[in-house]
């Protein structure tokens, strides 16, 4: 049998996509040590923003995997105008709702932050509407970005975004020193780096998709809406994005139980976040590897390729995810020194990194990495209604039940926490297993 991906072209494709998820949390981590310098107050507003970034994130990241879904599925069924029509209705699509996003949330942000944090001291609230607005006008940037990523991804080509990635991170890190240290903007010194690197790098990523030679690229004709292929990509896109949209709003939700526990427990839970996302980057790169792979063989009618390369990418999900967490369990001490935190702080954050991580080993890739197999299977509905509930009945009702009416504060939230990953796995190792997918991806035939 031929494979799609040989050794050789599965290194090509993972090895950056490490790389660059490695680059974008130790830039992440940079990010909160430098806001530490200017106070817990500034740690804590950013801590919370970021998990309604991250709730916005999320979504724009669901709609640029429907489009890396189809456009791979394009490609391994060797439909190559099909793939490039998909791109450019993706990049344009992503681009309108993010504008219509960003005016609505500069808007409304008081109403927001409110809404999700409740009542928070005014300091941090005062920072969280700071960063707030300025991260709101790159979300467009950062949609057409994710997008742009995804296409070169589907082309199985990861290189040229770790080399961008690079570039944004330097402009970010860079920025934010001169920003903080130099000129003393506290928070507005870590946002206005940020939106200046996305701009930078969405243009980079979409210039370079002009290039006629490439298998998938943007061509110079007058755009017109697709809604055959806007509809393909939605299939994929609205679930997921729903999906992802319910988990990072069930975080946020969960961080705004955090937030009545005092700042010392918001800033602890921010600080182990940031961590807790190193241990994570083996199972982010490989699920944006997942998408590529599965959605080819996908495309190709290719059954056998699909539970051979999910088999292949999980095993080695959970190899290196095992060593990386390993490594961060063992040097937590020296690492959390490095915030600067008071000892309060510092102790529990320790706690939270081990909860998180030691279950991560076990749990995080069949919980997170598995389900993007699915989706590149077109099976999104699953995925979607399974993640939702969990998140409902475990993330944040047991999180009320242990952290509020038990009193274990932001422990008993990432207990809840695992609880919820357990589920998961039950949902998404049973419909593998149980070959429930193949009907949407119509390789049942096989």
């Amino acid at each position: 049998m031929d494979r799609l991906f040989d050794k050789k072209a599965l290194r090509r494709l993972i090895v950056p996509l490490l790389f660059e998820q490695a680059l974008a949390i130790t830039v992440g981590m940079a990010d909160t040590m430098m806001i530490s310098s200017v106070g817990e107050a500034a740690v804590s507003g950013v801590s919370l923003i970021d998990m309604f970034n991250n709730l916005i994130m999320s979504i724009l990241a669901a709609l640029a995997t429907g489009g890396a879904v189809i456009t791979s599925q394009y490609l391994g069924a060797k439909q190559q105008k099909d793939a490039c029509k998909s791109a450019k209705q993706l990049v344009v699509s992503v681009g309108v709702i993010t504008t219509i996003v960003s005016i609505f949330v500069m808007i409304f942000n008081h109403g927001i932050i409110s809404l999700l944090f409740g009542q928070i001291e005014k300091d941090v609230f005062d920072n969280s509407v700071i960063y707030l607005l300025i991260s709101a006008v790159s979300f467009p940037a950062l949609a057409i970005y994710n997008a742009a990523a995804a296409l070169w991804r589907s082309m199985g080509n990861s290189k040229i975004t770790l080399k961008v990635s690079v570039l944004m991170n330097i402009i970010n890190i860079l920025g934010n020193a001169v920003c903080i240290y130099g000129f003393h903007m506290g928070v507005v010194g870590v946002a206005v780096p940020s939106l200046i690197s996305r701009v930078v790098a969405a243009l980079v990523l979409m210039i370079l998709l002009y290039n006629p030679e490439l298998p998938i690229h943007i061509d110079h004709e007058k755009f017109h809406f697709n809604w055959r292929i806007i509809r393909k990509i939605l299939y994929i896109g609205i679930p997921s994005g729903i999906e992802n949209g319910i988990f990072q709003l069930g975080r946020v939700l969960v961080v705004s139980i955090i937030a009545g526990f005092g700042t010392v427990q918001i800033a602890a839970n921010g600080v182990a976040n940031s961590l807790d996302a190193m241990g994570c980057i083996v199972g982010q790169a490989m699920s944006l590897a997942m998408i590529t792979v599965v959605g080819q063989a996908v495309g190709a009618g290719d059954l056998e390729q699909v539970k051979f390369y999910t088999r292949k990418l999980m095993f080695q999900t959970y190899l290196y995810t095992a060593i990386v967490n390993t490594i961060i369990l063992v040097s937590l001490n020296p690492i959390l020194s490095l915030y600067g935190l008071s000892e309060e702080t510092t102790r529990l954050a320790y706690i939270l990194v081990m909860i998180h991580d030691g279950m991560a080993i076990i749990l995080w890739p069949a919980s997170f990495v598995l389900p993007n197999m699915l989706r590149a299977c077109n099976d999104v509905k699953f995925t979607m209604f399974m993640s939702i509930f969990s998140m409902v009945v475990f993330r944040i009702g047991l999180s009320m039940i242990i952290a509020v009416h038990m009193g274990y504060g932001a422990i008993g939230v990432w207990i809840a926490m695992v609880v919820d990953w357990v589920f998961r796995v039950i949902c998404f190792v049973g419909r593998y297993l149980t070959g429930g997918w193949k009907k949407t991806s119509r390789l049942n035939k096989a």
